[in-house]
């Protein structure tokens, strides 16, 4: 199985490489990169290419380790029992599968995500060592060994908002998702919106590079949103001429798919207030 991008997915040389490393040392991917940068979908795209089902676990301030196991539902059986519910007896109808018992359990090879692990607590990342490594984990209720039929291809993301464990870091095979130089850009944006005019592209792509540069960004705008930002001038019919920047903020059109927060948003604001005074 090797991957190499899709149709749908532009991937660069190292991430390839990346990914079918890991693939070959049957270890989980670590991919980490700023918000917006394809990871998650990173993950669909393997699935996809290597014909394999996909299985997400999306990773919550709230997530434990265990549930990505199985849940044992005391509450239910207890209340069953209550009412002569005859399926007290067996305890595995209390017993709720999670997305790692899905994954061991498959009847064929899947693509298991764990995706933004950096969102749950320190800990997570330390409870998943033995199941990840071994492949196999114990069920106390009913004293089973769950292991996994068919190794899967495990795809964890990260936005790096967190240090994670050495000793989790050891087992999976790392790559960090660069933002892409403006030729990459490009090719990503013509699998997005293809046909868009040369000239409008080259103009916007430009735009944006030199926003995203601008020193004293709080949050610096992703691969999605400038993908939702040429949306937009594709959708108002914008021409080159069209996205010059409003000299009385510095701002570009339809700023707001690109500037998230009223920090960067007061930044242009700023500049350009500055820009005039040194005319004077």
């Amino acid at each position: 199985m090797k991957f190499a991008g899709t149709d749908q997915y532009v991937a660069t040389d190292d991430l390839t490489v990346a990914v079918n490393a890991a693939v070959a040392l049957e270890r989980p991917l670590l991919v980490k990169g700023e918000p917006g940068t394809g990871k998650t979908e990173l993950a669909r795209q393997v699935s996809l290419a290597l014909g394999l089902p996909m299985i997400e676990w999306s990773i919550k301030s709230t997530t434990r380790a265990q549930q990505g196991l199985y849940e044992y539902d005391a509450v239910s059986r207890l209340r069953d029992s209550q009412l002569g519910d005859p399926r007290v007896e067996d305890v595995s109808n209390y017993i709720r599968k999670g997305k790692l018992w899905q994954a061991f359990d498959a009847p064929g090879k899947v693509v298991l995500l764990i995706d933004e692990i950096d969102k749950a607590d320190i800990e997570f990342p330390n409870d998943l060592l033995q199941e990840l490594d071994r492949m196999e984990f114990f069920v106390y209720e009913t004293g089973e060994t769950v292991s996994a039929r068919h190794r899967p291809v495990v795809i964890i993301t990260s936005n790096n908002e967190k240090e994670l464990p050495d000793a989790f870091l050891r087992r999976c095979f790392f790559h960090y998702i660069r933002f892409p130089d403006m030729d990459t850009l490009r090719r990503i944006v013509e699998v997005h919106h293809p046909g868009i005019k040369p000239r409008l592209l080259q103009t916007a792509l430009e735009q944006f590079f030199e926003l995203r540069e601008t020193p004293g960004l709080k949050k610096k705008p992703s691969t999605s949103e400038v993908l939702d930002w040429l949306k937009l001038l594709l959708a108002e019919d914008l021409s080159p001429e069209d996205l010059k920047a409003d000299p009385s903020t510095a701002l570009p059109r339809l700023h707001g798919a690109l500037l998230k927060n009223e920090q960067d948003v007061h930044l242009f604001e700023r500049l350009a207030f500055m820009a005039r005074s040194g005319r004077r």
